[in-house]
């Protein structure tokens, strides 16, 4: 027998079972992982020691806490999260309505998710989360006096608006096609050993002191572009020290200011929440629209939109390309039709254009740059568009070098 056989069964068909059970148990490391920021398209390691800042906690390196956070267990939990968004851009109340319903057309419910939760793009709001698992899940939006509240419980999504008295409802919610399967690390080490093969030279991290965020030790995780011309200047995470688990988002800008998105618990319980939190009753003399109508009313969204902005918008042209690569990659995409008249737009979309759009020339020729803290557009006259995390001038580059 040769070393570590085990009688009856092949080493093979052992480590296979084996490797089967982990790479089950592995699906959960995804949602950690993603939410540390680990989805940049390069990642270099640069290590760290958390040896400073209060709490005092055991050194780790970046390895480590990455790991770490891939092998969180943490399925429940209740607290109170604050979202603060500034991306530079100008007050959007009033938008949607003055483009007269194309977010859903005439009727649609104002509890659909898909419009109420873009709130959340601008300003700074209060939520209450719960979580149980991957089938229950309840996020309560609180401003002032009026309450917005979607729960996922098991097939089925429900969404309150307690200003408007309106509730949507969508059935099947995990059904429809399943994405093809992966094969997953099967251990944390693996994971981090997966993010570090693809590492290059466009981005460090490191870990950078403690933290207290909702009365939690917490490791700092900061991730940085290397690269020149992009817009990030940092995103850093905040790390439960004891379940891996992320606390506190905070993506700031190379324009300095209040962050980009600045999102984080000031009130956290790992405890199971009770069923009654995902429990719905629809109150008396509420409107109730089904998902499936909303959807019926969306297919009409291209037809509506060409009537708004004209024709010229009819296509775009097939053709995208991808430039540069890591946090400085931009997409050009060519319409193959000429920029369309901002003057010929619904009076709410002129007023938007004209407030964080500016004329832009170059070898190129002349366009308008559109700009936010975080993401830039440069669609020149002549129907290209150039778009990603990127300063101006790597856009201009872009389209200067006819790429």
């Amino acid at each position: 027998m040769a070393p570590n056989e085990v009688p009856g069964e092949t080493a093979g068909e052992i480590r296979g079972e084996a490797r089967g059970e982990t790479r089950r148990r592995a699906s959960r490391y995804v949602v950690p992982v993603a939410v540390a920021g680990v989805a940049a398209a390069t990642i270099g390691l640069v290590p760290a020691l958390a040896a400073s800042g209060d709490p005092d906690l055991p050194e780790i390196t970046a390895q480590q806490l990455i790991e770490k956070i891939a092998a969180s267990e943490t399925q429940t939990l209740s607290g109170t999260f604050r979202v603060s968004t500034d991306l530079g851009l100008p007050a959007l109340d009033g938008l949607a309505s003055g483009l007269g319903g194309l977010g859903g057309g005439e009727g649609s419910s104002t509890a659909d998710p898909s419009q109420k939760l873009t709130e959340l793009a601008s300003g700074t709001h209060t939520l209450r989360l719960a979580a149980d698992g991957p089938e229950r899940q309840r996020l309560t939006l609180l401003d002032g006096s009026d309450e917005y509240s979607l729960i996922h419980n098991g097939d089925d999504v429900w969404a309150y608006d307690s200003k408007s008295n309106e509730v949507f409802h969508e059935k099947g919610a995990s059904e429809g096609p399943k994405a093809e399967e992966k094969e997953l690390p099967a251990t944390p080490k693996e994971l981090a050993d997966e993010v570090l093969k693809a590492a290059g030279d466009t981005t460090s991290i490191t870990v950078d002191g403690t933290a207290k965020v909702a009365g939690r030790d917490a490791y700092q995780l900061v991730i940085k572009p290397k690269q020149a011309g992009s817009t990030v200047a940092s995103v850093k995470i905040a790390v439960d020290a004891a379940n891996g688990t992320p606390l506190k988002f905070t993506l700031s800008s190379v324009e300095g200011g209040k962050p980009v998105v600045d999102a984080g618990f000031t009130k956290v319980d790992f405890a199971r929440p009770d069923a009654s939190v995902f429990a719905v009753e629809v109150p008396k003399g509420a409107k109730v629209t089904e998902g499936a109508e909303e959807a019926r009313k969306s297919e009409k969204l291209p037809e509506d939109f060409e009537k708004e902005f004209g024709k010229e918008f009819g296509g775009f042209g097939k053709g995208l390309n991808v430039i540069g690569e890591g946090w400085t990659t931009i997409a050009k995409l060519d319409t193959g039709a000429p920029a369309p008249k901002t003057d010929e737009a619904p009076k709410e979309i002129q007023g938007l254009l004209d407030s964080f759009g500016d004329e832009v020339t170059g070898k190129f020729g002349s366009g308008t740059l559109f700009k936010t803290k975080l993401v830039n557009a440069l669609l020149t006259d002549d129907g290209k568009v150039y778009v990603g995390a990127v300063t101006k001038d790597a856009l201009v580059d872009a389209a200067n070098a006819g790429k």
